[in-house]
């Protein structure tokens, strides 16, 4: 690696100048990561290899910024000091490959933007709960009067938002594609929510790597920096036990009281990691179920970190109102609760929604599989689950799953026809929930199209 490209938190914006940066996607990371280069002097082209959205042309255009479509030019894309890679491609493309070959740092959005900010990070990742546990906490720090900033893989993108503003803090929701490309990047404060196997497609269908993938977000982590962790997570507790990191450990349980972190006693969340212990009735919280009870203990001990007074908390917990496309409630009709899961492209998240429901429910499932394995599913189903609506172009791995456990298992090819289906099936004090457990490539633009598309159709009844 040359010198001058070296990242660190200590990296000088005047060194961007005469530097070649290729921000490989036209999306939003590769935009903003193309807006802050040619701001910090870099020269800047970003190319992706299909068509760039209208709404990013007009962005590219408006700032004087070269870029190409439906195609990579290599000889030009090889001549690149640094290359920013959108967390969409995969580190096995040959392009990416011959990068690598060439010497030339490939690298994520995060760690490009974060040499331009002095701003406090508080860095979420995990395979679940990720969005909620980021939006909570910005709403925790926003309404106690912090400056702070949220990004990600939410809204604009973090190197636009360090372009455009000077926020003291940000909160950024990290993927594990994300954390790949990371080499100097630090969060002041991590939060691990939980590891669960999910994107194995890109990790060799291997858990380890998966796992090493996620564990980055503390790899340059000081002792003066924090990891906030599951320590239900058997996932989690295995890798600390054999690895090391520099972070002072704080974990969250609701299966056991803990000396040190926050658990449950007496139906309150009770967090002990400070003089003053932190108490706050389950009840008096806005999201339900036990994934949101963690997500509630990981912002609060990230707040709590950022010295937010507890009142100010415990305002804010009991007055969120959630992420759209996670357990969102959508509408009631003739006494059937409709219920917008779409943000569940995994069989743990689908787990999680099924454990919330307390009526008989009408499932939509299905989309592109991931190597699911369905059957942790099984005893929630047997339980709670009236009838199966499919939704995906492959449907017989649910088929075969549940076949023998739901009598009636309908498959339909759209948003529309699964809740026209949805409503003939459900019966009065029902949900019909849409939480599809896959990734939402066969039929929909990504899980918030699915989502919207559900909304319509459920609003369209």
């Amino acid at each position: 690696m040359k010198e001058q490209n070296k990242h660190t938190n200590t990296f000088k914006p005047s060194l961007g100048k005469g530097l070649f940066l290729v921000s490989l996607g036209g999306g939003e990371s590769g935009v903003g990561t193309a807006i802050l280069g040619k701001q910090k002097g870099y020269t800047v082209f970003v190319s992706d290899r299909g068509t760039i959205a209208e709404k990013f042309k007009e962005v590219l255009i408006k700032n004087e910024i070269e870029f190409e479509e439906n195609t990579h030019t290599e000889s030009k894309i090889l001549k690149a000091d640094v290359v920013m890679k959108s967390p969409g491609i995969p580190d096995k493309v040959a392009l990416v490959q011959t990068l690598k070959e060439n010497k030339i740092p490939v690298i994520s959005e995060m760690e490009f933007a974060a040499q331009f900010t002095e701003a406090k990070i508080i860095g979420i990742t995990g395979s679940n709960g990720k969005t909620t546990t980021t939006l909570l906490t910005h709403h925790i720090l926003k309404n106690a009067g912090l400056n702070v900033g949220v990004a990600g893989n939410i809204g604009d993108s973090f190197a636009k938002q360090v372009a455009n503003f000077n926020y003291e803090n940000y909160v950024l929701e990290i993927s594990s594609f994300q954390l790949d490309g990371i080499e100097s990047f630090n969060s002041h404060i991590a939060i691990l929510t939980n590891i669960t196997p999910d994107h194995l497609d890109r990790y060799d269908n291997d858990f380890n790597k998966y796992i090493e993938s996620k564990f980055r977000i503390t790899k340059n982590q000081k002792t003066t920096d924090y990891l906030i962790y599951d320590a239900d997570n058997e996932a989690i507790t295995n890798w600390l036990k054999e690895n090391k990191t520099a972070a002072k450990l704080l974990p969250f349980s609701i299966e056991r009281e803990l000396e040190f972190g926050a658990f449950i006693k007496d139906n309150t969340i009770t967090i002990n990691i400070q003089k003053d212990t932190f108490y706050m009735p389950l009840s008096s919280l806005s999201i339900k179920g036990k994934h949101n009870t963690k997500n509630a203990m990981a912002a609060t001990m990230a707040a709590q970190l950022l010295k937010v007074r507890k009142d100010a908390i415990k305002e804010s917990l009991s007055n969120f109102e959630g992420a759209e496309h996670r357990l969102e409630n959508v509408a009631k009709i003739k006494d059937v609760q409709y219920i917008n899961d779409s943000k569940a492209t995994n069989v743990n998240a689908t787990f999680y929604a099924l454990e919330c429901m307390d009526q008989q429910t009408v499932w939509i499932v299905g989309g592109v599989d991931k190597g699911n394995d369905y059957t942790d599913l099984l005893p929630l189903v047997r339980e709670k689950v009236r009838a199966i609506v499919c939704l995906g172009v492959d449907n017989e791995k649910i088929k075969n799953t549940f076949g023998n456990v739901i009598d009636v298992i309908v498959e339909t090819a759209g948003a529309e026809e699964a809740v026209k289906v949805s409503h003939k099936l459900a019966e009065r004090g029902d949900a019909v929930l849409l939480s599809p457990a896959c990734a939402s490539f066969d039929l929909f633009e990504n899980y918030e199209d699915r989502g919207r598309q559900f909304k319509n159709a459920v609003r369209n009844l």
